[in-house]
């Protein structure tokens, strides 16, 4: 937009919005460095998106519309085509008469509004919003193309050729409906987010399912005449021998388009009525997570802070599978991947692409186990080395050994709780010395589904609901650790009781396709290493003894850090019971 520096430094000026040395400091850098003064306070983060487009429509007399939370009808939001909209982004919101309202981040590009104007034979009132608004508006159109999944899936069904059988798998693969069925289920799950897609043969009929944030959800059902085609177009996408029946297979494929770069980790195994396909989805645009998006908070985020900058020694990941732990692994190589340093991982499979790691795929078939490629992953001078599961004795020996010898270990463990993991450490034939002086940290987690923001419900639990809950919880205990907890400052006081806390429930909205949750995080319990932990240790302690020790020294368990959530408004009390019974 062409507003000129100056005008808008006296707006910014008048509006009271910076200090005026703050001010005066960026105009001048603006000045010299040539830059627009708005956009270099933004990228400072000194002035937000939409102050900073309120500003410009108060100067250039346009409305400023903020279309968040604003569900448009598909009669209005497709007066302007989709590939139009994303193209120039420009969304139309709302029609009185003849005159249509859209929402733009120029409205002085007037040869978009002139060109609409054509197209549509209306008078345009444009009005100016923010980048992220256009985002969430150009979801609408992805929504709208669900209701559409179900005729293209039937109609398509409907004229799969089932007369070439068997003798022809590669033609049946490239006929033209299994292709688009198989296109329209990729894109059905990517805009519902899902992170796995389930395709189950039945007797009569092929089952579709998404996982979405964690739960398995009935997507769609299809004809049985289009499971061969579906599986043959399958395997060619993933590189798999289409005339294998009877063995598994494991392949991969990419799909790159304009917005999203995700790879499929595809896995076909035989069952009864045919081949089960389950892909597992890898958003490789999505941002680089953080430990404190994760859900890691507090004095847990900065023992897990201070030990991943220590030299040596290893830091354990454990929680039963699906419960993010590879993802935390991820983040921390991200946060650890500078010039200065080699990171080496050994993983079974592959799951993300990172600059600058050396990753190596192990193969059991031909004697690349996890043992083998540790030993010789060690010869290649690594700094940190990321071994994606210890599984055996002779994993856990060279890991340790590696901790002991300089480097850093990153790996990760199936068991219960932080503290069940030293003496599984045992169990598998450690030396109990070695465990105490090499373990650095255990982080224990699972993932707990996040309440949508536009729908979720206050309330106060009854009396009968904490009697319930003390039958699992130590009720008095997380009362206690609520009053002392920072991030319920404001929340809780020293008076609080059960009966004057707002818990949240799930309601379900249009935002969230009814399902009361959008997106997941983490509860976590850390338990760093320290002298009387490492004395229990060598003592061959228990588990529980382990745990006391460290609950008497601060370590939060994991019920609790999903309690603190549940009282911020992240999640809700039946997730935390969901995740964390055993």
């Amino acid at each position: 937009m062409q507003i000129a520096n100056e005008q808008l430094r006296d707006f910014i000026l008048d509006s009271g919005l910076l200090e005026k040395d703050v001010i005066e400091e960026n105009f001048d850098q603006a000045s010299k460095e040539n830059k627009k003064f708005g956009d270099l306070l933004m990228e400072k983060k000194l002035i937000s998106e939409i102050d900073l487009k309120k500003l410009y429509s108060y100067i250039l007399g346009i409305p400023f519309v903020s279309l968040e939370k604003e569900m448009i009808a598909n009669d209005i939001l497709h007066i302007i085509p989709e590939p139009i909209a994303k193209k120039y982004g420009i969304v139309a919101f709302e029609k009185e008469g003849n005159n249509l309202k859209v929402a733009m981040k120029n409205p002085e590009d007037l040869q978009t509004i002139d060109f609409i104007r054509k197209k549509t034979g209306l008078k345009i009132v444009p009005c100016l919003t923010s980048e992220d608004n256009i985002k969430i508006i150009l979801k609408q159109y992805e929504k709208s193309l669900k209701a559409e999944f179900g005729d293209i899936i039937s109609k398509d069904s409907a004229n799969v050729s089932t007369e070439d059988g068997e003798d022809d798998l590669e033609k049946i693969a490239q006929d033209l409906p299994i292709v688009r069925i198989v296109d329209t289920l990729i894109k059905h799950a990517i805009l519902q987010s899902a992170s796995d897609i389930h395709i189950e043969p039945a007797e009569k009929e092929v089952r579709v399912r998404y996982r979405i944030d964690g739960i398995l959800h009935d997507a769609m059902t299809l004809p049985k005449q289009v499971a061969g085609g579906l599986i043959a177009r399958i395997k060619v996408l993933s590189n798999l021998k289409l005339d294998e029946h009877r063995l598994p297979q494991d392949g991969r494929f990419k799909i790159e388009k304009e917005g999203y770069k995700i790879s499929f980790r595809v896995s076909i195994l035989p069952v009864f009525e045919g081949e089960k396909i389950v892909m597992r989805l890898l958003d490789e645009t999505s941002k680089g997570l953080t430990l404190e998006k994760m859900g890691l908070t507090g004095e847990s985020l900065e023992k897990v802070h201070q030990n991943i900058k220590r030299p040596n020694g290893m830091i354990l990941v454990t929680g039963p599978t699906g419960s993010g732990k590879t993802t935390t692994l991820y983040t921390m190589m991200d946060i650890l991947n500078t010039a200065e340093v080699n990171i080496s991982t050994v993983e079974d499979p592959v799951e993300y692409r990172m600059p600058r790691v050396n990753q190596t795929q192990i193969n059991p078939k031909i004697g690349m186990t996890f043992a083998a490629a540790l030993r010789s992953l060690l010869r290649q001078d690594p700094d940190i080395i990321m071994v994606g599961e210890i599984r055996d004795g002779e994993t856990m020996q060279i890991a340790i050994e590696a901790a002991m010898t300089g480097h850093l270990v990153l790996s990760t463990l199936h068991t219960n709780s932080a503290a069940g993991t030293l003496p599984r450490l045992l169990d598998m034939g450690a030396e109990a010395f070695l465990v105490a002086s090499t373990v650095n940290v255990v982080i224990a987690q699972r993932l707990v589904r996040k309440l949508c923001n536009d729908c979720k419900v206050a309330y106060k639990l009854e009396e009968k609901e904490v009697k319930n809950l003390q039958e699992s919880f130590e009720m008095t205990e997380i009362m206690e650790i609520f009053k002392k907890e920072p991030q319920l400052k404001g929340i809780v006081n020293a008076k609080s009781t059960w009966k004057n806390i707002d818990f949240f429930r799930p309601k379900g909205c249009e935002q969230c396709s009814n399902e009361g949750y959008r997106g997941r995080q983490g509860i976590y319990e850390v338990l760093a290493m320290n002298e009387e932990i490492g004395k229990l240790i060598t003592a061959n302690a228990s588990a529980d003894e382990i745990e006391n020790k460290a609950r008497q020294e601060g370590m939060q368990k994991m019920y609790e850090d999903g309690f603190i959530k549940a009282a911020l408004g992240v999640t809700s009390i039946e997730e935390i019971l969901r995740v964390t019974k055993e």
